[in-house]
């Protein structure tokens, strides 16, 4: 009987844990993940390496060398000129990859923790569960993302983790959506069906056959989200909510840097803006990459 029921549940085993044949192959001939992989792994080693990579302390000041331009002038101290505290620019984009990464990180795997158990939990179980939660859902996503992480900033003030905690928040009711449509799709496919059959509680199906299969909505989403949460670090930076000063922080970097620029002193605002694009330009390309990757109904 022990091996009956064993057998039954490798043949009730999610799809999710079948091994993707050529799945490597296919990232590789994939244009728009090996650009996006090629950027983030880009930005993961200089903020690694920002010791060894900056040229210069991000917090030294030098009043003598204030909005110097940079190595389109011939300055080559200052490759990207200094901002209007004397700081290097280049210097303080390095370490403020740091920053902006780790919150980025941190705080998608909050949004994946609130999301998930949110969306799994309704979508699965239903009932007044599904009835509350949703309701609670559906208040967060009328409210603009940006007014919402910045309502919760106010709230908790300025710091690496309060940042974690608002990006979080605002970015786990779009995840809750997603995997509660997930959980509705997967509780009544067979292989569900046969672990339900075989005596298993809701719990051990949701953790053996249902998150199994939302792994690739939950990489893809995930990755497409880190774009966004790279500008809501910025935005809230800018606004003066985010990381507190003297940290480096691009969108920071930016709102100082814009004082400046009706002086003609382009480049305190300029070179840290491009960063934040081209860091969120890579997440997105990664994701819509993985996206073609691991939906079966895109592949050819």
């Amino acid at each position: 009987m022990a091996l009956g029921t064993a057998t039954a549940h490798r043949l009730a085993a999610p799809a999710a844990r079948r091994r993707i044949p050529g799945f490597w192959q296919r990232l590789l001939r994939n244009r728009l993940a090996v650009t996006g992989s090629v950027i983030i792994s880009g930005l993961l080693i200089v903020a690694a390496l920002a010791p060894a990579v900056a040229p210069h302390n991000p917090l030294a000041q030098n009043l003598d060398a204030r909005l110097v331009p940079g190595a389109w002038a011939g300055n080559l101290t200052y490759p990207l000129g200094t901002d209007e505290l004397g700081r290097d620019v280049l210097s303080r984009i390095v370490y403020g990859a740091r920053v902006s990464l780790l919150v980025g990180v941190v705080a998608i795997l909050l949004m994946n923790l609130l999301g998930i158990s949110i969306g799994v939990a309704t979508g699965y179980f239903g009932g007044w569960l599904d009835a509350v939660l949703m309701r609670v859902v559906d208040v967060l996503l009328a409210f603009p993302y940006i007014i919402l992480a910045i309502a919760i900033m106010a709230v908790l003030g300025q710091g690496v983790l309060n940042a974690v905690i608002a990006i979080g928040i605002v970015n786990a009711p779009a995840m809750a959506r997603i995997m509660r449509s997930v959980a509705l799709t997967l509780r009544d496919r067979q292989f569900v069906e046969a672990a339900r059959a075989l005596g298993a509680g809701g719990a051990r199906i949701v953790v053996r056959h249902v998150l199994p299969n939302a792994i690739p909505q939950i990489i893809v989403f995930s990755a497409l989200s880190l774009g966004e949460t790279i500008l809501y670090i910025a935005a809230l930076g800018f606004l003066g909510l985010g990381i507190s000063p003297p940290t480096p922080e691009w969108g920071a970097m930016v709102s100082s840097g814009k004082d400046v620029l009706v002086l003609g002193q382009w480049w305190p605002s300029a070179f840290p803006g491009a960063t934040i694009m081209l860091a969120t330009l890579g997440f997105v390309l990664l994701g819509d990459g993985l996206r073609d990757l691991l939906d079966p109904r895109l592949r050819v």
